[in-house]
This record gives structure tokens, C-alpha cells and sequence, in this order.
């Protein structure tokens, strides 16, 4: 399902909802059912509070309050909420971590965070 938030498309996997394959997005997407697959919104993402994902999440901000078994690259800022339980590698410009979150894996801080080759 997809909403219109002024110029940008929000694409919702609503709760209750199983997503299998791979979502691209040129908006935001948000997470409130459970998606096995990988995820990538131009803009940003969330997974709500219920939201699971099983595999890799890319967005230029992500918000994380539900469980997700992947890695997750922010180009700008991750967020993980206070109820959050990431096992997977992090990638992120900015990192925060709520009091409370549950995280697994190794974490990689950068201005170029989406980057994954290096320049000489």
C-alpha cells in the first residue's frame, strides 16, 4: 500500500501483512507487518513497534522499534528505539541507541556511511 506525504510516497507493510522478496522505493517505507527480503527507500524507513524484518534494510534515515535479523545501512541517521533488537551489522553516519535495545553485530561509523568502496 502506498500514501502520498506532500512530494514523497510512504510504502506500508500494514500489520498482520507477510512481505517475501525484495522492496525499492524512491520514498520512505514503513514496517508494521513482517518483510523476508531486503528492503531500500531513497528516503526513510521505520519498523514499527510490531514490524519484524529478515534480511538487509538501506534508507537515508532508519528508525527501528521492532526486531530485525539483518544489516541496516543509514546514509544519514539510525535510530534504535528503547524496544529494538537488531542482530546484524550496522552502517550509519549519526548512531543512536535508545536505553533498553538489544543489538548484535559489529557497527561502522562514517561521513560515506552507504559507501562500501573505498576511494585512493
Amino acid at each position: 500500500m502506498e500514501k502520498r506525504t506532500g512530494n514523497e510516497e510512504l510504502s506500508l507493510v500494514g500489520a498482520g501483512a507477510v512481505i517475501e522478496g525484495n522492496i525499492r522505493t524512491e520514498g520512505s517505507i514503513r514496517v508494521d507487518g513482517k518483510l523476508v527480503g531486503e528492503a531500500v527507500a531513497k528516503s526513510n524507513a521505520a519498523v514499527g513497534e510490531a514490524g519484524i524484518i529478515e534480511g538487509s534494510l538501506t534508507a537515508r534515515n532508519i528508525s527501528v522499534a521492532g526486531k530485525v535479523q539483518g544489516n541496516l545501512t543509514a546514509t544519514e541517521k539510525l535510530t534504535l528505539e528503547s524496544k529494538s533488537i537488531v542482530s546484524g551489522d550496522l552502517r550509519a553516519t549519526r548512531l543512536v541507541i535508545d536505553e533498553g535495545a538489544m543489538f548484535d553485530g559489529k557497527c561502522a561509523m562514517s561521513s560515506g556511511a552507504a559507501s562500501t568502496t573505498k576511494k585512493p
